[in-house]
């Protein structure tokens, strides 16, 4: 499912026109957004929760050359999903 389709499953549930739903589903990424680039994590009981993590710098390898590179530390976004999703799909 892309994002087209979800936006149309949201209308669909929700009785919104699309043009509605897509406004909500783009402000409710944005608000994700948003939270983790201040550094706060955001619970969706039920659902998950979405969280930055530091990921260390580190040594690699230039795959063509095959020349030792240093790949510097970063934030990555994470998701772990909650227990009611996970019962959900199971």
């Amino acid at each position: 499912m892309n994002k087209a389709d979800f936006v149309a499953a949201v209308a669909d549930s929700t009785g919104m026109t699309k043009a509605d739903a897509g406004r909500a589903v783009e402000a409710m990424l944005e608000t994700i957004k948003k939270c983790l680039k201040k550094g706060d994590d955001v619970s969706l009981v039920g659902f998950g929760t979405f969280t930055v993590r530091k990921r260390a710098a580190r040594s690699g390898r230039n795959p063509r050359t095959g020349q030792t590179i240093k790949i510097k530390a970063s934030k990555v976004p994470a998701f772990k999903a909650g227990k009611a999703l996970k019962d959900a799909i199971n």
